[in-house]
């Protein structure tokens, strides 16, 4: 019998003249920082227009833009900050490392995303921002965190790191009226390695943030009058150059990827065991930063060695994230006045989905229909395997 034919994936970074082209012009206009040169400041309209925001900053990276954006929103030391417990880490240590208290509540079962009821059982009169992550592009029931925010007073920090070009029921990240914060790291839908960038909905949030992205110094300034504390945040000039070729290549990517999801999401329930991440028809574009799926019932170690095993067979496969509760980092500083223990009772859909899941990076979204049918056909054997 033959071998299966692996299955072809486009590298990732993609890149082409438009980024040449760009680092040429930033290199040759003599200013390689934000102050003098122009990249960084083109890139933030041209960022802020295509989200529907009225003002971007762009930074150093995504954990910066959630340190910067919940600093400029009241966050500090004696508050509290409502995050998924199913999330990269940044998500709660940008709450930590500026001396807030993160607090994990549990998510849903189907999309990943945010359980609002949940939220809404967490909040305190110390909270002071609920953070939804649109968990691999599929954004968060914003109608409901909407609802509970101008219930509560609490404002809505969207994470959307993965979630460059979503929409929530036709309106764009930056028109839903609250700050969002994304990533530009190596493996995002767009990136120039690391960045980092944050919609505000007003021009006082914006400028109150700019000051503490740049030292808390004014953009006028010449004699160190530095208003504010504040630290370097500032994202450089050829960082910027590329982020201005990516976004322009993003949409073409996004709507592939979406045609793609629907083809191996298919593929993927058809096999016994394998269950895809849900969607959510008010999310009418999901950018699919990630194709996941859970193995409800496996052990954590037997998911581990799936993983491996997709890994050898040549796809781009990750374990889920873990429980953001279940690392020592997030015991260090900023953690709530619970044990583990009662964290993880509180999140039973967090403890399953960081036990089962398995990611697929979005480069497979960009493959050819044969490549996704032969993705799919692997994913069976090594199912079938366990």
């Amino acid at each position: 019998m033959n071998a299966r034919p692996a299955p072809e994936f486009p590298k990732w970074p993609q890149y082409d003249d438009d980024e040449r082209t760009g680092l040429v012009r930033a290199l040759e206009q003599g200013q390689w920082w934000r102050m003098g040169g122009e990249e960084v400041d083109s890139f933030e309209r041209e960022f802020a227009d295509f989200h529907g925001a009225p003002h971007a900053l762009a930074v150093t990276n995504g954990t910066h833009a959630l340190e910067l954006a919940l600093q400029v929103m009241g966050v500090g030391p004696g508050t509290e900050v409502i995050v998924p417990a199913f999330t990269f880490i940044s998500s709660s240590q940008a709450a930590q490392r500026i001396g807030a208290v993160a607090v994990p509540v549990d998510v849903d079962p189907d999309t990943y995303n945010i359980d609002v009821a949940a939220a809404a059982a967490a909040v305190t009169p110390r909270t002071r921002a609920i953070m939804p992550v649109h968990m691999a592009g599929l954004m968060a029931d914003m109608d409901a965190l909407g609802k509970l925010s101008a219930d509560t007073g609490v404002p809505v920090l969207q994470d959307a790191a993965h979630a460059q070009g979503a929409r929530w029921q036709g309106k764009r990240v930056g028109e839903l009226g609250t700050v969002a914060a994304f990533s530009f790291q190596n493996g995002k839908l767009m990136t120039a390695g690391e960045g980092g960038a944050v919609l505000f909905p007003d021009s006082d949030l914006f400028e109150a943030a700019f000051l503490r992205h740049s030292c808390g110094r004014p953009r006028t300034d010449r004699h160190y009058l530095h208003q504010v504390s504040g630290t370097n945040m500032r994202l450089n000039e050829f960082s910027a150059a590329v982020l201005r070729a990516q976004l322009r290549r993003l949409p073409a990517q996004t709507a592939l990827r979406d045609q793609r999801w629907a083809l191996l999401s298919r593929l993927l329930g058809a096999v016994d065991g394998v269950v895809p991440q849900g969607g959510d028809v008010r999310a009418d574009q999901n950018t699919h930063y990630m194709a996941m799926f859970r193995l409800p019932g496996i052990a954590e170690e037997d998911r581990n060695a799936l993983v491996d095993r997709l890994v050898d067979a040549g796809l781009p496969a990750f374990a889920g994230f873990r429980a953001v509760y279940r690392t020592d980092a997030f015991w260090e500083v900023g953690a709530p006045d619970e044990t583990l223990e009662q964290v993880a009772e509180r999140c039973p859909n967090t403890e399953a989905i960081s036990s089962d899941c398995v990611w697929l990076h979005h480069r497979v979204l960009l493959a050819a229909e044969r490549d996704l049918e032969l993705t799919a056909e692997i994913i069976a054997d090594a199912v079938a395997a366990v």
